[in-house]
């Protein structure tokens, strides 16, 4: 007879096979022919609403890695969320204004841009961002985040421009906003003023020079032993081109400055007493003090500047330091933030000598319609001529440079429309608004509040066309700016139908009302602000523009999540915007993420070849293990991704898989109504597993609360490969494939495993969505249609049971040391399987009580054919985590039996089934086999 049809074997039919590619398109054609996103969307009406607020990436290229693990992440927490039993809304967005986008535009008009209109440029560049909407739209998709994708909210839209143009009118009605020359970041190349979260920083190579100013102006009384003899200040700069710029040294008036005259210089030059040595060693010289003084003796003091016929005044300011340089600051109030800060004290002009292109002006003497790369030297030679510069080298330093074109920018003054941080105390209300939010991890709170409390006024116009104009006009007489909330408002809401070219197609006469005058001369004739406004200012409002706007939204959101860069970006002028309008912040936690780096930690680049696309991961290994990567990771730091780590994790994954396929191939016989059993008649080693599912289910439900989803990720699959895989499983396969089919032992056991997998695939569903609802369609019993529409499990303390899980802890302990010296009998070729063997056991106190207990389950939890349990073992191994428990491993005696291959000595007791044992006999008899 072939008794291998008599095993309750598991279906091999099964069809959960992995082929990711393939399978998760399917799946996803699936989610939507069945409307998945609008179930879920309807599971939600009337449960507490959680909004998650997405940050809007640029449309304008395919999504990278970073994209991937930023929307993944987002997805994980709002499934999660979801099925806690929030009614949990995902609108997706897309910043689709400025220079990126209005860039690649430009490129591909070429010359043709020449012969057209603004109008023109913004629909064609319209155009190229919703093509990029959708390529990305559906490039999310495919990674599985669920969304309302056809409904998502774009910064171009009519309505959200006219939030926008509604929004900096509110600024305006409260005083915040006004036009003002001062320095900014200027992108000379994109031919822009920049935002502070538009410039990174890069190494750059600059000149490092001293320059001496010579001191015209009388001596004070103090230092009349210095009469006579010439003075000059020295400053350090590694921006020689800024010199021609120069209206003042500025000294720390708490600092002591010292005249040192140089052993090979007849003047006298003067820097900090702090620096003394330094400089002296800097400039390769030596000299001696010949006198000592604070840096107020000379406030309002004149030196004259190296090379103009003009003077440099002597002014004081505290943000002199010690930490480089002289002590004496060369100070151009057109080209730097301290600089113009003190300059306005003292009332220096704001004089800023370079264009848009970054060249001199032609008017500026000895360097006009000069560029600043070549100016550099230009200005060095010429201090060398007058015996100006002392000292010239080069530095590596880091300096900022544009985020879209990588160049060094500059710091220039311009004239720029500013939101004040002063204003209706906005710094301070900001402030105290960060106290109130939660910030994960808790750095983040430092990090925000170090950079709103020292950053300057917000710069939110830019010299481009390609983004929401700045709704001012100014009066053709006297050029004095119409800068009239009410006026901007009645703009703002003429964008809600036809968007905000209407300020570019509609003339100045059809935007303003017939009897405007200018409020400082009367005139009635205007001509419109040609500026737009900054894309941090168009994202930063979309509390207002999305989350006050959508009724599934609600302001201040539940949670903002994006890049830790975002500090000062989308988090600081949201913040801002929400903050200087409304007095609240407009999250009340933020999460962050670090940046995706190679196997090495190192930042991915074309260049070097490391870069690692989520097209590339998701053809070869499918978007579910590009998921578990991400929940894998602590991804609060940088994140490394490589060919070794997702070839490690696409095993993890294929053994969590395989976990499911094999208790699924269990469950073909097993419906929950009709066969499942109560926990008190559960065999106690499924009792056990269940107890230790419920440990399993606290460390998620905790690890989904707290965001840590690497806790989750260790500990499903700790689970799955050793509670159980290596234990659970490996024990149970004897009593499923031989047990009767109705029989207690069987049914306990399936009722166990179909619990165990119920609630294994609730809890790795935010994680792996495709795999979580392709088994949740094979569970049998009758079930929600989709796992995503069903609940995650919630902790059942009466299932946790510490008596038994000790004692099962005490019984595995003694397994560990069976399987080391099994696997030693094996190394000896005394047996080959485990069922070979016959165990004796010699143990003393409770370890001999315990094993005396389970003596007649000790050879299935062992997995040998017999045990023997001895008072004395001499011969045996002494086990080295088991105080006073021998072991010895012999071959079991009988023979093997054909249907269970465990070894017996009553194999054909019975003449009818003369190569079974005892049990397949009864087995057989109570039905089990065909």
């Amino acid at each position: 007879m072939d008794y291998k049809n008599t095993l309750n074997l598991p279906q091999t039919d099964f069809p959960m096979r992995g082929n990711l590619p393939q399978r998760e398109p399917e799946m996803l054609r699936h989610w939507q022919e069945t409307g998945l996103e609008e179930q879920i969307r309807q599971a939600g009406t009337g449960k507490p609403r959680f909004v998650l607020h997405d940050g809007p990436p640029y449309a304008n290229g395919h999504t990278h890695i970073g994209h991937a693990l930023n929307k993944i992440l987002k997805d994980i927490i709002l499934k999660s969320r979801r099925m806690q039993g929030f009614d949990v809304p995902y609108v997706p967005g897309w910043d689709c204004h400025g220079l990126p986008i209005e860039l690649m535009v430009d490129k591909q008009l070429g010359s043709k841009k020449r012969d057209l209109s603004v109008v023109d440029i913004r629909r064609a560049c319209r155009a190229y961002a919703r093509e990029w909407v959708q390529i990305q739209a559906d490039e999310f998709r495919r990674l599985g985040v669920l969304g309302q994708w056809d409904q998502p909210y774009l910064t171009m839209h009519d309505s959200y421009e006219a939030a926008t143009a509604r929004e900096l009118a509110r600024f305006a009605e409260r005083g915040g906003l006004y036009k003002g020359k001062k320095p900014v970041h200027w992108c000379s190349s994109c031919v822009t003023a920049l935002a502070e979260a538009e410039v990174e920083y890069a190494d750059h190579r600059s000149p490092s020079i001293f320059v001496a100013f010579p001191y015209v102006d009388e001596l004070p009384a103090e230092l009349n032993a210095l009469a006579g003899r010439d003075l000059a200040f020295v400053i350090w700069t590694t921006t020689p081109w800024t010199i021609p710029a120069n209206l003042a040294v500025c000294l720390n008036p708490e600092l002591d400055y010292v005249a040192v005259e140089m052993a090979d210089d007849h003047r006298l030059l003067v820097f900090a007493e702090g620096l003394y040595q330094t400089v002296l060693q800097q400039l390769g010289r030596s000299g001696q003090v010949r006198a000592s003084f604070k840096g107020t003796l000379f406030e309002k003091r004149r030196c004259r500047h190296p090379f103009y016929d003009r003077d440099s005044l002597i002014i004081l300011g505290d943000h002199v330091t010690l930490d480089a340089g002289t002590g004496c600051v060369h100070t151009a109030p057109g080209h730097g933030q301290d600089d113009y800060t003190v300059g306005l004290q003292y009332g220096l002009d704001i004089y800023n000598p370079v264009d848009d292109y970054g060249r001199y002006r032609d008017e500026v003497e000895l360097f006009g319609g000069m560029k600043l790369e070549q100016a550099n030297e230009a200005v060095c030679t010429k201090l060398s001529e007058v015996g100006a510069l002392l000292q010239q080298s080069a530095i590596s330093h880091s300096y900022p440079h544009c985020w879209r074109c990588k160049k060094p920018v500059i710091f220039r003054a311009t004239a720029q429309w500013f939101i004040s941080m002063e204003k209706n105390d906005l710094r301070q209300q900001a402030l105290q608004q960060i106290d109130q939010v939660r910030w994960i991890p808790t750095w983040g709170r430092e990090r925000i509040h170090g950079m709103i409390e020292k950053r300057p006024d917000w710069c939110v116009s830019r010299q481009r066309n390609w983004g929401v104009p700045i709704t001012v006009f100014y009066c053709d007489k006297c050029g004095e700016a119409l800068c009239d909330g009410p006026l901007m408002h009645r703009i703002a809401d003429l964008f809600e139908n036809g968007g905000s070219d209407q300020w570019y197609e509609k003339s100045v006469a059809e935007l303003l009302p017939a009897d405007t005058r200018c409020g400082a001369c009367g005139h009635d004739a205007f001509r419109k602000e040609t500026d737009i406004l900054d894309v941090w200012f168009d994202s930063g409002v979309s509390h207002a523009a999305v989350l006050e706007q959508r009724a599934e939204l609600g302001s201040p959101a539940d949670l903002y999540l994006e890049g830790s860069d975002q500090h000062r970006g989308w988090f600081h002028s949201s913040l801002l915007a929400a903050v200087g309008t409304r007095g609240v912040a407009p999250y009340k936690a933020v999460l962050t993420h670090g940046f995706v780096v190679d196997g090495q930690g190192r930042k991915m680049s074309k260049s070097q070849g490391n870069v690692v696309a989520p097209e590339v991961v998701i053809k070869k290994y499918g978007a579910e293990v590009l998921r578990l990567w991400v929940a894998a990771q602590d991804y609060q730091d940088d994140i490394r991704i490589s060919e070794e780590i997702l070839q490690r994790l696409s095993d993890a994954y294929r053994r969590i898989r395989n976990t499911a396929r094999y208790i699924l191939g269990n469950l073909h016989d097993f419906d929950p109504a009709r066969d499942s059993m109560a926990d008190s008649d559960l065999v106690e080693l499924d009792r056990w597993a269940l107890a230790q599912l419920e440990q399993l289910v606290e460390r998620v439900e905790r690890a989904y609360n707290d965001y840590q989803f690497h806790v989750l990720y260790h500990a499903v699959h700790n689970f799955c490969s050793v509670e159980l895989s290596a234990i659970y499983l490996d024990i149970l396969k004897d009593r499923l494939y031989t047990a009767p089919p109705a029989s207690r032992e069987r049914r306990s056991a399936q009722t166990a495993m179909y619990r165990i997998l119920d609630a294994l695939t609730r809890l790795i569903a935010p994680v792996l969505s495709f795999t979580a609802d392709e088994i949740w369609r094979e569970l049998p019993g009758e079930r929600e249609t989709s796992v995503h529409l069903a609940n995650l499990p919630r902790f059942d303390n009466r299932l946790h049971d510490a008596a038994l899980e000790e004692t099962y802890e005490r019984l595995w302990a003694v397994r560990s040391e069976v399987a080391r010296q099994l696997e030693r009998a094996r190394d000896r070729k005394l047996i080959g399987n485990s069922l070979e063997a016959c165990v004796k056991l010699a143990a003393t106190g409770a370890t001999a009580e315990l094993l005396q207990r389970y003596a007649a389950e000790l050879p299935t939890l062992l997995i040998v054919s017999q045990t023997e349990l001895v008072d004395q073992l001499e011969a045996g191994e002494a086990a080295q985590q088991v105080a006073g428990l021998r072991i010895a491993v012999e071959r079991a005696a009988g023979e093997k039996c054909e249907r269970c291959w465990n070894y017996s000595t009553a194999i054909g007791s019975d003449s009818n089934h003369p190569t079974l044992c005892p049990r397949c006999v009864a087995a057989l008899r109570a039905g089990a086999g065909a």
